[in-house]
Formats: structure tokens, sequence, C-alpha cells
């Protein structure tokens, strides 16, 4: 599956027996330390690329959590499902309560808890450790499409509702604290790095740049035709990545000193199609590297500097909705329709 753009993929073998709720597949050429053809291995996991199946329907989303060693995923089945990493890549836990899909969820910045968004006009927040529900989040009126927490303290986080608001939440409290109103259904939500600002993108193909302590827009990032689907904030809070049914990634410049156009950098090659899935993106922990899934079932990266493709991986056999990269090993993650979970390494 995981090979740069004219290798050979890799053939899969068949399931090993044991696993719980998930099954994992690995290569069969698989020595320590050591790929296929002898080749010195670039990561800890068990084999060079792992197959992570069990949930029963599309998984739309996957994160792994902060120190690396463990994914959350979830799915139109309604489950959320935690995996190990490492060995066999078992999946240990299922979080449940959803009454509708997972369309998005995160890991909060000191990896205690997951928040989860869904049609089901809620967002939830879980303990990992228990594996309990412990919070809910119901003022939303319709589908909520995204979240983001912030990544310092306070506890704060957002959503991005069909409603056409984005809510702002103190986990601390009962309640959305603030509600940023907006004419077009959210789809994708992001904090700035202090968290005092939120990006917000939709159906008008506008990235909102919103001050929280005005509590209105102060710019429009525009350059997208058609909806946003994704957003992620780079590692070091300089630049927001933003994917489009337009079949383009924009890099915008969020710095105060940056030019006026804000879109530095565009990046083209992955696919949307009318199933018009909510396709996500996101950053290497380096800010070199920024990766997204597509409907023609690759999973692609690329170089942030020169915009090229540097790998076009293939293997799921449905759309790719969201992929990662681990936050300290080069390793790639993904998801897609046809309920697969690949954890590959580059």
């Amino acid at each position: 599956m995981f090979s740069a753009p004219g290798n050979n993929s890799l053939a899969l073998a068949a399931p090993r027996p044991g696993m719980e709720l998930g099954n994992v597949q690995q290569h069969p050429n698989q020595t320590l330390g050591f790929g296929p053809g002898g080749k010195q291995r670039s990561s800890s996991l068990e084999a060079p690329i792992m197959l992570l199946t069990g949930h029963q329907s599309a998984v739309y989303c996957m994160k792994f959590n902060p120190a690396g060693t463990v994914i959350a995923s979830g799915s139109h089945d309604k489950d959320i499902f935690l995996w190990y990493v490492h060995g066999d890549c078992k999946n240990y836990m299922v979080l449940r309560g959803h009454k509708n899909a997972i369309l998005d969820l995160q890991w909060t910045s000191d990896g205690t808890q997951i928040i989860s968004a869904s049609p089901d006009k809620t967002l939830r927040v879980w303990d990992v450790e228990t594996g309990k529900q412990v919070k809910k989040m119901a003022e939303h009126s319709s589908f909520v499409n995204s979240c983001c927490p912030s990544r310092k303290w306070p506890p704060l986080v957002v959503s991005g509702s069909d409603d056409g608001t984005a809510k702002l939440w103190d986990l601390r409290q009962r309640g959305a604290i603030q509600t940023l109103p907006d004419k077009y259904q959210i789809t994708a939500v992001s904090f700035s790095e202090a968290a005092d600002k939120v990006f917000t993108g939709g159906l008008d193909n506008d990235v909102k740049w919103w001050d929280l302590r005005k509590n209105e827009v102060t710019e429009n990032l525009k350059g997208h035709q058609d909806m946003i689907t994704g957003m992620q904030l780079s590692p070091d809070g300089s630049y927001l990545l933003t994917n489009a049914m337009d079949n383009e990634l924009k890099i915008w410049d969020l710095r105060p000193y940056a030019p006026e156009n804000r879109n530095i950098k565009t990046l083209t090659g992955h696919q949307h199609n009318f199933e018009k899935t909510l396709l996500k993106c996101s950053w290497s922990p380096d800010n070199r590297k920024v990766t997204a899934g597509s409907a023609d079932h690759m999973v692609y990266i690329w170089d942030t500097t020169s915009r090229r493709i540097l790998y076009k991986l293939p293997g799921h056999n449905g759309s790719v909705n969201e992929t990662a990269f681990h936050p300290t090993e080069p390793i790639i993650g993904s998801c897609g329709s046809d309920k697969q979970i690949y954890l590959g390494e580059l």
C-alpha cells in the first residue's frame, strides 16, 4: 500500500487470528528491524503496513493521541474505537453513546480526553482511561460537523454546525459560552495558537477569521471555489491549512505582517467527488509536509516548500476521509469509506 509514486504497492497477508473487536493484517516478509527485501525499517510499527479492521461502516475520522501510542477512530457505525499503535494494533476500547455517525474527533492536548462531533446535534467528551462519556454538549440545532480543542489552557472547544453557528465551549462550565453566527452551514473549525481567534469554513467557500473578544469576523480569507471540508492549524501556529471541494489544499499565512493575500500556497492532485464527504487535511509535526485523503482511494502527501506530491499511496477501496501523521515517527495513518484504517511506514 504505502510506497513512493511509481513503486509497486505491497501485498497484504491474511488477517491474523486473536484480535478482539478489530483485526489487523501485516506484511508476511517481516523481520525485526527490516522490511520486505531486507530494507531497513524506519518506525516502531510491528510491520511496515498495518491494516486495522473492525468498524461496521465508513470511517470518517482518525487521530493519533499526542504521545503517538493510541489511535482514535470515528465511524458511521456511531462508535469510536481506540487502538494501540504498537504491537498488533489491538482495538482495546469502544466508546458508545452517539445516536448518529461520528463526523469528527479530536484529542485534548494532554491526551486524557477525546471530543467528538456528530449529526445527532451533539458534541461529547470522553475519558480515555475509563471509556466513559464525561460531558454532552447539545445546544446545536443541526448536524455538528467539526470540533477543535484549544492547544493551551483554559480547556476550550469550538464546534461548527449545519445550523450556521460556531459555538465556543469551556469544558469546566455548562452550556456554550459564546456563539458565532454565520449565514451558511459551517463544516470546519479551528482555533488560533493562543485560542483568542477562531477560523471557520463552510458552504460559502470562505475562511472566516473571528476575533473572540469582539465576537465578529475581522478577516475573510477568499480563494476556494467550493465548500471547505477540513482545516488544521500548523504545529507552529503560523499557518492554516484548508481542504475544499474545488480539489485544492490552501496554506494561509496567519502571521501579523503577512501579505494582504494570505493564501501563499495552493496544492493540488487529490480529488473530491459526488459523495461530498468532508475530507480532512493535516500537517506533519515539522511543518514540512501536509496530507489529505482523496475520493480516488489514495493518500496524498505534499512537500510544503516545493508543493510537489511526495507520496500517492494506494490500498484503500473507498474514499480516504482522513489522513494523519504520527507525532514523532515517520508513520502515516488513514481511514476510509471502505471501513478500514491503515498505518504505514514512510
